[in-house]
């Protein structure tokens, strides 16, 4: 790498905070600008403090930075961020990647794996383990390729009351409000959501009506009383 990368740590860990603080600064390319735990951090504040690299420790500065779908394609790209000490979740990958992170490094990781993870996305390029490159490729198959309703539900195994539920969660309605729509309890709705979640492999439920935002399934009719 031809300049020295500025790096903002944002860790909620303290240990791990100090820890790869402590590891980039023994790089010659590398500055550390800031490391802290401040959660009322901006995106802004990041900017502003000059930095080329965003390592956090949780997805939660994403999630709530960038609360939509919407908002996290088109973010400013400026600061590319680096996630570290995550758990091996296809979920929590594809989440962190949809809310635009450019680098994901499991638990057991090294030191090495994180300054290569940290220099990789300096650099312009993006990191993760190799066994998620094939969740990658698979997860953008899945993007552009349209499929009829049927075929739809059967890719995902979503039955037709999860399927109705996905305009709804979209829209941004509350459990008791979707439990309304459909005449059900607040804890079958939760339930139908939780099912969902786990099909799809996301973690919250702005990133379900991202997945199918494309899809189709969000057409499908929502008449109180449908059968599940």
């Amino acid at each position: 790498m031809g300049s020295i990368a500025k790096v903002f740590i944002l860790c909620v860990n303290r240990l791990l905070r100090e820890s790869i603080a402590r590891i980039l600064t023994k790089r010659t390319d590398f500055e550390i600008v800031t490391a802290q735990v401040d959660r009322s951090t901006s995106c802004e504040q990041v900017r502003d403090a000059g930095a080329d690299v965003l390592v956090l420790d949780s997805l939660d500065f994403l999630l709530d930075s960038f609360g939509s779908p919407s908002a996290a394609g088109r973010h400013d790209q400026s600061v590319k961020s680096v996630l570290i000490a995550m758990t091996d979740d296809r979920g929590s990958f594809l989440t962190a990647v949809r809310r635009g992170a450019r680098g994901y490094v499991l638990q057991n990781a090294s030191a090495a794996d994180v300054v290569s993870a940290v220099r990789t996305v300096a650099e312009g390029h993006a990191a993760c383990p190799p066994h998620y490159t094939g969740v990658l490729f698979d997860y953008v198959a899945t993007q552009i390729v349209e499929f009829p309703n049927n075929q739809k539900h059967a890719q995902w195994g979503l039955t037709r009351r999860e399927q109705q539920l996905i305009p709804l969660i979209g829209r941004g309605l509350s459990n008791k409000e979707i439990a309304s729509h459909f005449n059900l309890s607040e804890q079958t709705v939760k339930n139908h959501i939780h099912r969902i979640l786990r099909k799809v492999g996301v973690v919250d439920r702005l990133s379900i009506s991202e997945v199918f935002q494309n899809k189709g399934i969000a057409s499908i009719t929502t008449h109180p009383g449908h059968s599940a």
